[in-house]
């Protein structure tokens, strides 16, 4: 993980749902220090796309792929 463990802190929540099982809900919380150094901070200024997007056939192949499973 590129944070250091002081900059990133994890949250579970645990209860039955409306339908009689057991969630968990998991809240991560990174420093606003920690995504700004990555680019990713909401106030930064969005990314250049640089380059062509990939063919059709790419977008296709990679949601064909998301179905697939090992095993299975």
């Amino acid at each position: 993980m590129p944070f250091a463990g002081d900059l990133i802190h994890f949250d579970l929540a645990c209860g039955i749902s409306v339908d009689g099982h057991w969630r968990g809900w998991y809240v991560v919380r990174v420093d606003a220090d920690a995504l700004r150094t990555l680019g990713l901070h909401p106030d930064q200024s969005p990314s250049v796309i640089t380059a062509p997007s990939p063919p059709r056939w790419w977008h296709a192949a990679a949601e064909r792929n998301t179905e697939w499973r090992p095993g299975g």
